[in-house]
């Protein structure tokens, strides 16, 4: 079967809003929540939203620091920091503290055909001050397994084709192994980019990750495990990928300075 993948990106609309040129391959799904519950404020302190100058929601990510987030390496790659802004504080697409962008970081071997090692580093303009809406979260330092319970966050369509929501979305999903993972992608001519720093999670057809919230986070015992990565929209029944954060520990720690 022809490959099916489309990674987790940036809508169409997005290049109108903002000017990015993003190649076909990722404009499609994007990374959002299919089969999810809304949000509180502040039930995911360390979420998010990369949105451009105007204020158009394209990414997800995760608050490392006071001054780092972490996100996919194709949310940044051959982006300008002038053009990407980080809204924190919020559940809602349309509020938020803004912060201005000084670095943005792709793994320096981010491949954007094999998809190895999407993930990357946001470092804003000024400090990110903690509320207990706004919180960093610590990074996973063993490798997850199968089986472990995890929740991804993000805002994003709620059925394939459908418009985004306004207010954060999350899903609870369960965590497979890499194998596992291979298997089911052979169907859609995926199971080579099931790396070792890929981590997945599956669920019933129905109920999974789709079309904005890039980057990301899977977060199991108050731990980043993963940022969305790639999948095939939109909760086909087909496990998402994500990169695996305890595979880039020692990156982000090291750049993120």
């Amino acid at each position: 079967m022809a490959r099916m993948l489309i990674i987790f990106a940036m809508l169409a609309l997005a290049v109108l809003a903002s000017g990015k040129q993003i190649s076909p391959r990722t404009i499609g799904w994007e990374g959002r929540i299919v089969g999810g519950s809304n949000a509180a404020l502040g039930q995911f302190p360390y979420q998010v939203s990369l949105r451009t100058p105007s204020g158009f929601h394209f990414c997800g990510g995760s608050i490392y620091s006071n001054r780092w987030i972490v996100t996919a390496a194709h949310c940044i790659v051959g982006d300008s920091p002038s053009n990407v802004r980080v809204a924190v504080g919020t559940i809602y697409t349309g509020q938020g503290i803004i912060h201005a962008v000084s670095r943005l970081t792709p793994h320096p071997n981010y491949n954007s055909n094999l998809l190895t090692n999407d993930i990357g580093l946001v470092q804003t303009s000024t400090t990110i001050s903690f509320t207990t809406t706004v919180q960093p979260i610590a990074l996973g330092s063993t490798s997850v397994g199968g089986g472990v319970t995890a929740v991804a966050s993000g805002w994003g369509n709620t059925y394939t084709g459908g418009g985004a929501p306004t207010t954060l979305q999350y899903l609870n999903v369960r965590t497979i192994t890499n194998t596992e993972c291979k298997n089911l992608h052979s169907a859609t001519g995926n199971s080579a980019l099931v790396y070792d720093n890929v981590i997945c999670t599956y669920l019933s057809s129905g109920k999974g990750m789709c079309n904005g919230d890039s980057g990301g986070p899977l977060v199991a015992n108050n731990q980043l495990i993963g940022a969305v990565s790639w999948g095939v929209p939109c909760a086909r029944g087909y496990p998402d990928a994500f990169a695996r954060i305890s595979s880039h520990r020692s990156w982000i720690i090291n750049n993120a300075v």
